[in-house]
């Protein structure tokens, strides 16, 4: 049997009976290990560590635990590219107008009528021809400026918050007992049999089990929603919880669930804040798979599953396994998160930009109209002459004149003009300690002129709204309306609503048709 340290190479628990005993409670948590394991001291052997001594320290042993439990490290969302921003600026409906308005105009400005055509027209201005490129140049050159500011800006916040945050997680030590010794270590080092100390104002960086307890009181409400301290203890509740706070007293634990594993982790994962652990996965079997067999004969790890909290049900992954290429295939899909909402002034301004694409075209179109009749009239009815081809020009010209009064009609200066009062707006708050990563977010916080919350911190809109209700024996989805209901019971809630609103409650209607009535 293959030995690390000295020790066995299999534990005598798995990574699924760890997780499966993290989502258990009070005296249900007690009777699971007690049935299952025995105690928490057998658990404790089971995981090759010592309540008094800790770990060893070994580097070969921590590597071994990492690799069969995982690390205590949630992997981030891999950043955007710069040309992935670059591409998301140019998706602006303002800025593909312009792109539009500015490839036609280009094209029409290298157009070159025939000398016969600059006859019969009668007149021809070499300048306005030589100079007809700059309009269409000049709006790219905006549409750049404006792409590239946006892409720069959204790059180097994105920057910023990523080594705030890794400089922040660095800084972060926590207290663990190894070789005998207590020391303070980062936390994204703990692996998985450590024993911390842990004691009040310490914010929990893993899952664990208690092992002993002085007094000890968690605020769970980052997890829970309860404000309320809950008492653990090792004859009570003896689960501790990652992200949760120590409130009183002090004690020791046994790490039994680290990194994307942990309830963290799961809740991170599971909100999409992490990296597809599938992917992370595909890319590590596809790196080492030529090693694979001998990994599997020095580790003896038969428990190591896939770290993906979305769907680690425990199955045990052999590295030769025949389905491991099928779900290779699989990694690949993308992780979740819909398209991106739209700021309120990104709203606006693409509502703008199609008011005015739209005016522009009714404009463009009526003013060639226009000129076209008012030609044929003057030209074929009030002259009587015959047709020539010679006269095509003059439609050509007529055509060049509507997409002229289109290109004007769409401000190309305006996207320029609100990317950098937002850049500028981005530095002010910066010197009032406020870090944006995006553009349109300026917007956003710099209005905001009150921020309402519950008990836990949660952000709220400070008004409570129905969204199902069970009324006469039947379970209505949405508000059913008032004439769906019996009349006694309509007018008997109509009532109970009128008691329990405040005098100063006064409800107005939406801003846009559909929109819910807001109360004031």
């Amino acid at each position: 049997m293959a030995t690390i340290d000295g020790r066995p190479a299999q534990y005598g628990i798995t990574l699924r009976q760890l997780r499966e005993l993290m989502e258990t409670r009070g005296h249900e948590g007690i009777e699971l290990i007690q049935r299952e394991h025995g105690s928490t001291l057998e658990i404790t052997k089971k995981l090759y560590s010592s309540p008094t001594n800790g770990l060893s320290g070994n580097a070969s042993d921590m590597e071994h635990r990492r690799q069969t439990f995982g690390s205590n490290v949630i992997p981030p969302k891999p950043p955007k590219t710069f040309l992935m921003l670059v591409w998301e600026a140019l998706q602006d409906v303002t800025l593909i107008i312009l792109q539009v308005a500015a490839v036609v105009s280009l094209g029409l400005s290298f157009y070159r009528p025939t000398e016969d055509e600059v006859h019969g027209v009668g007149g021809h201005d070499e300048g306005e021809e030589e100079a007809g490129w700059i309009e269409g140049v000049a709006i790219l050159i905006s549409v750049a400026v404006v792409v590239f500011v946006t892409a720069f800006n959204d790059y180097t916040k994105e920057k910023q918050f990523r080594g705030l945050q890794s400089r922040i997680e660095g800084e972060h030590k926590f207290s663990v007992i190894r070789g005998g010794e207590v020391q303070q270590i980062g936390v994204g080092d703990i692996v998985v049999g450590d024993i911390c100390q842990i004691k009040y104002g310490d914010l929990l960086p893993t899952d664990g089990i208690l092992i002993q307890s002085n007094d000890l009181k968690i605020d769970e409400s980052s997890l829970t929603g309860e404000s309320d301290h809950v008492k653990k203890g090792t004859d009570t509740d003896p689960m501790l919880l990652s992200g949760t706070h120590v409130m009183e007293g002090s004690g020791k634990m046994l790490v039994t669930a680290v990194g994307v594993n942990s309830q963290a982790g799961i809740i991170f994962t599971l909100l999409g804040a992490a990296a597809d652990e599938e992917q992370v996965e595909a890319k590590k079997r596809k790196k080492d798979k030529q090693g694979d067999g001998e990994a599997a004969a020095v580790t003896g790890n038969s428990h190591h599953i896939t770290a993906n909290s979305a769907n680690a049900d425990g199955d045990v992954r052999n590295n030769k396994h025949s389905k491991e290429d099928e779900d290779e295939g699989e990694a690949h899909r993308p992780s979740g998160g819909g398209s991106q909402e739209k700021s309120v002034l990104q709203a606006k301004l693409t509502k703008l930009a199609i008011q005015i694409g739209y005016a522009g075209s009714f404009i463009a179109v009526l003013t060639v109209v226009i000129l076209i009749v008012r030609f044929c009239v003057q030209t074929f009815v009030v002259e009587d002459k015959p047709w020539s081809p010679f006269y095509a020009n003059h439609f050509v010209k007529f055509f060049i004149i509507g997409v002229t009064v289109l290109v004007v009609a769409v401000p190309e200066g305006l996207p320029l003009a609100v990317t950098l009062s937002l850049a500028y707006s981005v530095k002010k708050m910066m010197k009032d300690n406020n870090l944006v990563r995006h553009l349109d977010a300026c917007e956003t916080m710099g209005n905001a002129t009150a921020i309402c919350s519950d008990k836990t911190g949660t952000l709220t809109t400070n008004r409570m709204t129905v969204v199902q209700s069970y009324i006469c024996g039947e379970d209505h989805k949405t508000t059913p309306k008032y004439e769906s209901l019996p009349h006694h019971v309509a007018e008997l809630l109509i009532h109970s609503i009128s008691v329990n609103s405040a005098y100063t409650s006064r409800v107005l209607p939406g801003d846009n048709p559909g929109d819910l009535p807001k109360q004031v």
